[in-house]
């Protein structure tokens, strides 16, 4: 059985719309569209890159869709053609409760049953990746069909916007894979795998703790 990981790229309350252009997702009358632009760095591309090898599939929202294929294809050959060649030859399954036109290559469309279909895209590949697509993340924390999450949470605060834990998160334990990475400009890496059970909780005035 494969992975399911989630890629997010979030502010310190935790904002996940629209991080990489303005008119990204407007949804709310969202303002600050583009916020992860102006903290980018060479440690966080590098993060990145690294986290996309070995992806064998992409798990996609309808709007991630769209802003993916219309710049991904076009990138063959430039500055991102690792990635750009990566995103064309791999399958990318799109969820959507429309009827998209899905005009790049190798892509599908999934059925109704999205935890059905989740599951069978685990069961056929090694490491499938949720990029952007934060409504279906959050159906997918919501419905633990997740396996690792990788976090950059960048230093500003945005106040308004969708959260990335919104809209019926459950409680769940995630356990750190490896050391948090911070870069030049602040923003902090982590990468976290779902654990078993839900949290515990605790007393700490109880006698030993110290308070």
């Amino acid at each position: 059985m494969g992975l399911i990981h989630i890629e997010v790229f979030a502010t310190l309350d935790l904002v996940g719309q629209a991080p990489g252009a303005p008119g990204e997702d407007t949804d709310g009358g969202f303002p600050f569209g583009g916020w992860q632009a102006p903290l980018l760095d060479d440690v966080s591309g590098a993060q990145v890159g690294a986290a996309y090898e070995g992806t064998d599939a992409l798990l996609l929202g309808r709007r991630t869709y769209d802003i993916f294929a219309a710049h991904w294809p076009h990138q063959q050959g430039g500055q991102d053609d690792d990635i750009a060649t990566l995103f064309t030859r791999i399958p990318k399954y799109v969820a959507s409760r429309g009827r998209p036109d899905l005009p790049w290559a190798g892509s599908t469309q999934l059925g109704p049953d999205l935890a059905g279909a989740v599951r069978a895209i685990r069961d056929r590949h090694e490491h499938v990746k949720v990029v952007g697509s934060l409504d279906l993340v959050q159906t997918l924390l919501r419905e633990r069909l997740f396996d690792r999450l990788d976090l950059w949470v960048h230093p500003i605060v945005l106040g308004v916007g969708k959260k990335v834990f919104d809209g019926g998160a459950v409680p769940a334990n995630l356990t750190l894979l490896e050391p948090p990475a911070a870069g030049p400009k602040g923003t902090v890496y982590l990468r976290y795998e779902l654990a078993e059970g839900t949290p515990a909780t605790g007393d700490m005035s109880a006698p030993g703790r110290g308070v």
